[in-house]
C-alpha cells in the first residue's frame, strides 16, 4: 500500500470520526475490492457475501474511535473482515447444521465417480463447513488465501502456538472428513 494511501485513509478516518458520512464513503470505495475478495472465501452465496461485506464495513464504522493508529488502516480493517466472518461461521454452523447435512448427502449422490476441479472444489469447500469454525478459518487464511502463520496469529489475535496447533488439528479433522467423503 502506498504512503499516499495511508495518508489519505488516515485524514478519512479523522473526518468520519467528526462525523463526515463521505470521508467513510471513499474510505468503502478505497477498501470494497479487497474487502469483497476476502469475504468471498467465507461464503460463496452472493447475497450473503454482500450483506457480509456491509457488516464489515459497518462494524469497521462502530469501532472507528477505537481505531489507534498503529498499523495501517487497511490491516485493521482486514482483522475486522477476518472476524466478521469468524462470527457468521460460527452464527451459522448453529442456524444449519442439519440442513447443511441434507444438502451434502444429495451432492455427494448426485455426483459423479469421477470429479472434474470444480466439482473437486465444490467437495472441499463443503468439506470445510462441515469444520468448525475456529479449523476453517485457520484452513482458510492459511491455505486458499496463502496468509503466513504469523499473519493468522496478527489477524486472529490469536498466539502463534494456538495457529500452529490449530492449523495442525484442523488439517486432520479435514482429512478425515474427506477420507469419508471418498468412501461413501
Amino acid at each position: 500500500m502506498s504512503e499516499q494511501v495511508r495518508d489519505v485513509d488516515q485524514l478519512d478516518v479523522q473526518a468520519s470520526r467528526q462525523g463526515d458520512g463521505d470521508a467513510y464513503g471513499r474510505i468503502i470505495q478505497r477498501h470494497q475490492g479487497e474487502i469483497a475478495r476476502r469475504m468471498w472465501r467465507f461464503t460463496r452465496n452472493s447475497a450473503d457475501h454482500a450483506e457480509l461485506v456491509q457488516d464489515v464495513f459497518v462494524n469497521a464504522y462502530l469501532s472507528l474511535p477505537g481505531y489507534r493508529n498503529l498499523a495501517p488502516f487497511s490491516h485493521w480493517l482486514h482483522k475486522i473482515a477476518v472476524r466478521t466472518g469468524y462470527a457468521y461461521w460460527r452464527r451459522r454452523v448453529k442456524e444449519s447444521a442439519l440442513a447443511q447435512k441434507e444438502y451434502e448427502l444429495r451432492l455427494l449422490s448426485q455426483a459423479p465417480a469421477g470429479h472434474d476441479a470444480a466439482q473437486a472444489a465444490e467437495l472441499v469447500h463443503h468439506a470445510l463447513e462441515r469444520l468448525p469454525p475456529r479449523d476453517r478459518l485457520v484452513l482458510t487464511l492459511m491455505c486458499l488465501e496463502g496468509h503466513t502463520l504469523d499473519e493468522i496469529a496478527q489477524l486472529t489475535g490469536w498466539s502463534l502456538v494456538m495457529v500452529k496447533v490449530q492449523a495442525w488439528r484442523a488439517r486432520a479433522k479435514l482429512k478425515k472428513i474427506l477420507d469419508q467423503e471418498v468412501v461413501k
